[in-house]
């Protein structure tokens, strides 16, 4: 059996890309358990290694997040401008790494042209329809904003409707939010 991870409960973010822009919105919502702790968290941060822009959101445990985001920083400044690259190196050390296998958080990340979620699982997947969610409202952001993509709404539009709706139907979620934009 095993363990109970409660960070899992507590955050939406979507990535949606639609004409030339890419956007990441997550909500501010923490909570712990049934309590919420804070409204106003930031979980969407934009990256500059190297000069290169990427944005990147997670979902799950704030510490954990923050070292695999210290982790990709690196990895793209090694690699610059080849966020495929550095998020396949990422997923690979994720898996392997005896430290890091342990962490617990989950990543979406662009730099205005890909369009990935990376998991603990050695997973960097490219999503269909260009529509990424994780997190405990994720799948409720998805489909808003798979529902969305054809109307004549731009990328930033329907990720803050896609979130809108999350945030109705999911006690993990709230409506501060926090959101990033490549293009457009």
């Amino acid at each position: 059996m095993g363990k109970e991870f409660p960070g899992w409960h507590g955050t939406t973010i979507i990535g949606v890309r639609k004409s030339g822009q890419v956007v990441i919105a997550g909500d501010g919502q923490v909570s712990l358990g049934q309590t919420v702790i804070k409204g106003s968290a930031r979980k969407v941060r934009r990256l500059s290694p190297g000069g290169n822009d990427v944005i990147a959101g997670f979902a799950g445990s704030t510490a954990d997040a923050f070292t695999l985001l210290e982790r990709l920083e690196a990895k793209l400044e090694a690699v610059p401008g080849q966020l495929s690259r550095a998020a396949v190196e990422l997923a690979k050390d994720w898996r392997m790494d005896k430290y890091l296998r342990n962490l617990e958080a989950m990543l979406i990340v662009t730099d205005g042209k890909d369009l990935f979620v990376i998991t603990g699982a050695g997973d960097v997947l490219e999503p269909e329809n260009d529509v990424a969610a994780i997190g405990s409202g994720g799948n409720f952001a998805l489909a808003a904003a798979r529902a969305l993509m054809d109307t004549d709404a731009n990328a930033e539009t329907i990720a803050r409707r896609a979130m809108t709706i999350a945030a109705d139907i999911c006690v993990y979620t709230n409506g501060n939010l926090t959101v990033e934009t490549i293009g457009g």
